[in-house]
C-alpha cells in the first residue's frame, strides 16, 4: 500500500469522524489544534484505523498530525 493510499484512507476516516471537508485534511493537519480532537476522539480514530487497515497500533501519544498517523500505519503494515 502506498503512502498516498494510506493517506487517502486516513483522510476519509478523519473527514467522517469530524464532519470535515476533504480539503480541510492534509498531511500537516494537527489533530488536536486544527480539528479540535480530544483524547476520546483520537481513541475512536485509532480504533477505526486499526479496523480499516487490520493492524494494531500501540498507545499513540506521539501522534500529533495526519502525517504521524500515516507513518504509524505504514510502519505497522510493513512489520
Amino acid at each position: 500500500m502506498t503512502d498516498t493510499e494510506i493517506f487517502d484512507k486516513v483522510k476519509e476516516i478523519l473527514v467522517n469522524q469530524f464532519d470535515l471537508e476533504e480539503n480541510e485534511v492534509s498531511l500537516t493537519t494537527d489533530l488536536t489544534n486544527d480539528i479540535d480532537a480530544d483524547s476520546l476522539d483520537l481513541f475512536e480514530v485509532l480504533n477505526r484505523v486499526e479496523d480499516d487497515f487490520d493492524i494494531k497500533l500501540a498507545v499513540a501519544e506521539d501522534i500529533k498530525t495526519t502525517q504521524d498517523l500515516v507513518d504509524k500505519v505504514k510502519a505497522q503494515l510493513a512489520a
